[in-house]
């Protein structure tokens, strides 16, 4: 047995009450071993009288919890220790009227959200799947239903020839006998937010960690908040890049589009929707994006570097967003945020759990790490003093550069050739009035 402590496992040096408290914990969340007859750091000090602790535990697991563990007694170092494994509960365990789930090598109460969250896991059934009592087929946009039928066309066949409202729910399984599940409210509805007022996406632009420059709230179907936010993030916020490919104009975001859009799409589907609304803060280093609530049991930080089962905390909003073709359903969407970046030339984006929620973090690139990383090349040190000068001031001159770097303009003018040709620099407008542009 390891000598660290985590999710899955804890040390005790004899049994007590809270022991019941950890066992609770392990079987609402992903199960674990307990192990008495340890202290906290892992050295082994064995128990007295083990043969009635093997007759004691799974009597009062039982009466109190209402499960029994296996129980198992070791022998470590010629010490007695007793393991106690505990299985994954399917439905929900509470310990004297309070539920405990593991977070790291803690056994926490929970309550509020993230107890009816932890019911609605244990009851099979995801949040948004229940029904909406006060909503009716009145509220539900028919000009959104048709838009997600041209959507689907390739993935629902004959949608297109369906010609009521209540049959496109219906084929999309977003009606229980005849009522809106919550899932048809958020993706179809005229107003989301008068059913759930924290169905928006805010976005904020912060000169440092606390002054804010501007903001906008985007309202809205999911589908709608997706669009609307990626078009402002384009428009507003994102200062694009302007290459050209041959004759052909191009607009670059600071960080991939592509990227972007997976991330907020994932927002919007795996966020909790009893919690806070999703944010996008944007930074002079980069772009953070949180929506409520963490990941998915099981699932780790490292996982999503790789292909990872696809577990959505909202089942109905991942099927729907799935047959319109926005999201692929086998636990990609992070690897292609960042392949998208590296793609970019961008550092890959971090992902945490954090304030409840669920973080991607876009970084912007350090001049040394622009563009070249690419291509794979490593900036010279007269390419990266020219970039940082360029940088500073779009408007500096080949002579201004030469004297600054006390070399001379033909010099100068063969390291921006290179820059160029890596596709590091652009230069816009006329020699003489024009202005420089680092790209990345």
């Amino acid at each position: 047995m390891g000598k660290v402590e985590n999710q899955n496992k804890e040390y005790k040096q004899d049994w007590n009450e809270n022991c019941l408290k950890t066992i609770c914990a392990f079987a609402n969340t992903a199960g674990g071993k307990l192990y008495i007859g340890i202290d906290d750091v892992g050295k082994p000090i064995g128990v007295k009288d083990a043969a009635r602790y093997m007759d004691d535990i799974p009597n009062k697991t039982k009466d109190i919890l209402g499960i029994t563990p296996d129980i198992m007694l070791k022998k470590k170092v010629g010490k007695d220790i007793i393991e106690v494994t505990v299985v994954p509960s399917f439905a929900p365990i509470s310990y004297h009227g309070r539920f405990y789930t593991r977070s790291g090598s803690s056994s926490i109460e929970i309550k509020g959200h993230e107890l009816v969250e932890l019911l609605m896991e244990k009851s099979g059934r995801s949040w948004d799947g229940f029904i909406e009592e006060d909503a009716t087929l009145k509220d539900i946009d028919t000009a959104a239903i048709n838009k997600f039928k041209k959507l689907a066309a390739k993935r629902i066949l004959l949608i297109e020839g369906e010609k009521t409202v209540q049959a496109i729910l219906h084929k999309l399984n977003l009606l229980e006998k005849g009522k809106l599940r919550r899932a048809a409210l958020l993706l179809f509805s005229k107003d989301p937010k008068k059913f759930y007022m924290t169905a928006y996406v805010k976005i904020g632009k912060f000169a440092n960690d606390i002054d804010i420059i501007s903001t906008d709230d985007i309202e809205g179907n999911l589908f709608e908040q997706v669009e609307k936010a990626m078009e402002i993030l384009r428009v507003k916020y994102l200062v694009s890049n302007i290459t050209y490919e041959g004759i052909y104009r191009k607009d670059n975001m600071e960080f991939p589009e592509d990227a972007l859009r997976e991330a907020l799409i994932n927002a919007v589907i795996h966020r909790s929707y009893m919690g806070a609304h999703t944010q996008i803060k944007i930074s002079p280093d980069g772009l953070n994006l949180w929506n409520n609530g963490g990941l998915p049991p099981n699932i780790e930080i490292d996982d999503l570097k790789k292909w990872h089962a696809s577990k959505p905390r909202n089942e109905f909003l991942a099927d729907v967003f799935f047959r319109a073709g926005m999201i692929e359903s086998w636990g990609r969407g992070t690897i292609k945020i960042i392949d998208e970046c590296k793609k970019a030339g961008l550092p890959e984006p971090e992902f945490r759990e954090e304030f409840g929620g669920f973080s991607v973090h876009f970084r912007k690139a350090q001049l040394d790490e622009r563009v070249g990383n690419k291509v794979g090349e490593k900036w010279g040190e007269t390419e990266k003093k020219i970039l940082s000068l360029i940088a500073s001031d779009k408007f500096m001159s080949i002579s201004v550069i030469a004297k600054k770097l006390g070399i001379g303009t033909t010099a100068v003018e063969n390291n921006l050739k290179k820059l160029k040709e890596k596709g590091a620099i652009a230069h816009i407008g006329s020699a003489r009035s024009g202005e420089w542009r680092v790209n990345g």
